[in-house]
This record gives structure tokens, C-alpha cells and sequence, in this order.
């Protein structure tokens, strides 16, 4: 099955059944008449050149699949955030250009990502694990390169997030709710995404299929589409979040969540289009997250969920 399609299959039924959270079709509605004249005025954010390393060349696509392992799980150090990630990375890489090579995360430690980015991070261990299954998974099938893994592409966006899902465990993100098994491929799909905007849209990030990339349910943009009245959460769910109690990765809220803001994004595309501005779900995405990363204090809390996936 085409893994972006899986995504918006499975997430749609979850919200047919959901009970903890609801989409607002009447705040929909109001926010795409908000956005469509916002839009009108000035464009939409776009993909992050400043904090990010974004040369024309292969070591591009090296870097974004290293920040992209380790694009997960800030909350719990509310003094780093993922911009300070990137830059860090970014900051690595132009000093040392061989530092992402396959061989050399494949044994990667704990002290030389410390080393990399000036302090630990929430789930450390699990981050150096990952970073070496990422160096693992590349010298075993794409010798040893990013730059191949995109190439075995030919293009999609899809296929590439089926490629990435397949050789690398940590980025199969899945769950199971009331029985079935439900898809976002989160940081998969952010990878295809950051190619995207990294190589303004040619070369190793022109991806016929783009559309077909879904939002990133994550943190920040659900916490944004709560702030605007498009996600409804059950009034049990809204004090635990509230109040800053952790919701348990793979617990019915969880799944709800983040497959509410997957659908609440589509539906939110659909109605753009509607009023004449054409924004993918990926650059919606950006323009969200963006707005939440710029408005924070003045949002409501996110839900708190400690994972490897987003």
C-alpha cells in the first residue's frame, strides 16, 4: 500500500471514531477566511533556510536525514527546541563535512552527540541508537549515502518514505488503535518535506508526488489548531493536557490527537482551494508550525508524550 495514502486512510477512520477528540467544521471554515485574506496580503511561511544547513549538493541530504533522526521529544527541556537542533547539526557538518558519514554514526556515542550539540537531550540513548541504526541502514543498502536512498526514489515522495520506513526500524511510526493499525511516518515524511524545501523543489527534492505528503502530527501543530478552535478535545483530555500530564504514547487521546491533526489539515487544504490559494499540506504545515513556534506563550499547552516519533 502507498504509505502517504495509508496515513490518510487510517487516520480518517480513526477520527470516525474518535471520542476524545473532534474536528470544528464550523472553525474550519472561519480559519480558511482568515488565512485566504491573510494569504492574499502576504505569502506563506516557507521551509527554514537560516537555522538549516541547505547547500546544492548530496551533503544536504545526509544532514536532514540525521536531523530527521533526531527530530523528536523537546518538551521535556523547555531550554532547546528543534531550531537549536538544526543549527547545531548545521554547525557540525560545515566543520566537519565527513561527520555524518554512514561509518562514522554507525558508531557513533553518546559523548561525541553530546560533543555535536553542547548538552544531552530527553532520551539520549535512544537518540544514539537511532543515529546508528540511520549509519547501519545506509551503508548496508545505499552505500553508505543519503543521496542513493533518494535516487532509489525515482521521484515520489511516497516511495521514498516506504524506502526510509524499510531500512531504518526507528522511523516506522505506527500504532494500534481499537484493533487496527493506524500510519504518520511523522519524521519519514518530514524527511521528504525538508528535501523539498531544502533544494527548493528541484534536483534531489523534486518530488512528482508532494502533494500526497500529509502534516506532521506533532506537538506544536495540534497545540496551534487547538488554540484556533479547529481540534475540540473532550473535557477529561483538556485537563489532563492542561495540566501538564503525560498522555501515553500509543493510548487512544494519543492516536486522536494526532490523527484529528493529520484530517483537520486536509480538511483545512480542502477549504483554501475552495477560496482560491492552493497550499499543499506541507507547506500548511510549515506555516503552522512556524505560528506556533512564534506564538507560544500565548497558546494553550501541548499534549506531553514521550516518543521516538515526533
Amino acid at each position: 500500500m502507498n504509505p502517504l495514502a495509508a496515513v490518510r486512510e487510517t487516520t480518517a477512520w480513526v477520527v470516525s471514531q474518535a471520542t476524545h477528540v473532534t474536528i470544528d467544521d464550523e472553525a474550519i471554515v472561519r480559519e480558511a477566511d482568515a488565512l485566504a485574506q491573510a494569504l492574499a496580503e502576504a505569502p506563506a511561511h516557507s521551509w527554514d533556510t537560516h537555522h538549516h544547513y541547505a547547500e546544492d549538493n548530496p551533503l544536504t541530504a545526509q544532514y536532514l536525514l540525521v536531523v530527521d533522526a533526531l527530530n523528536f521529544c523537546f518538551w521535556p527541556d523547555p531550554t532547546w527546541s528543534y531550531n537549536e537542533l538544526a543549527m547545531a547539526l548545521k554547525q557540525v557538518i560545515e566543520a566537519d563535512r565527513r561527520a555524518f558519514e554512514a561509518s562514522r554514526l554507525e558508531q557513533i556515542t553518546a559523548e561525541t552527540l553530546r560533543a555535536w550539540l553542547g548538552r544531552d537531550l530527553p532520551l539520549m540513548d535512544e537518540r544514539v541508537r537511532l543515529l546508528r541504526e540511520v549509519g547501519h541502514g545506509l551503508r548496508e543498502h545505499f552505500d553508505g549515502y543519503a543521496v542513493n536512498l533518494i535516487l532509489a526514489a525515482q521521484g515520489s515522495a511516497a516511495q521514498l518514505v516506504g524506502l526510509v520506513a524499510a531500512a531504518f526500524p526507528g522511523f516506522r511510526d505506527h500504532a494500534i488503535y481499537r484493533g487496527r493499525q493506524i500510519f504518520f511516518y511523522k519524521r519519514a515524511q518530514i524527511f521528504a518535506g525538508d528535501l523539498w524545501g531544502a533544494y527548493e523543489r528541484r534536483g534531489l527534492g523534486a518530488f512528482r508526488d508532494v502533494g500526497d505528503v500529509t502534516t506532521f502530527p506533532d506537538y506544536r501543530v495540534p497545540q496551534v489548531l487547538r488554540a484556533l478552535g479547529i481540534l475540540r478535545y473532550a473535557p477529561a483530555l483538556a485537563r489532563r493536557i492542561d495540566a501538564g500530564e503525560e498522555i501515553a504514547p500509543g493510548s487512544e487521546e494519543e492516536v486522536e490527537i494526532r490523527a484529528a491533526t493529520v484530517q483537520a489539515v486536509e480538511h483545512l487544504c480542502l477549504a483554501l482551494a475552495e477560496r482560491g490559494h492552493s497550499l499543499l499540506p506541507v507547506e500548511l504545515d510549515w506555516h503552522l508550525w512556524q505560528y506556533g513556534e512564534a506564538n507560544e506563550a500565548h497558546l494553550p499547552p501541548h499534549h506531553r508524550t514521550l516518543t521516538i516519533y515526533y
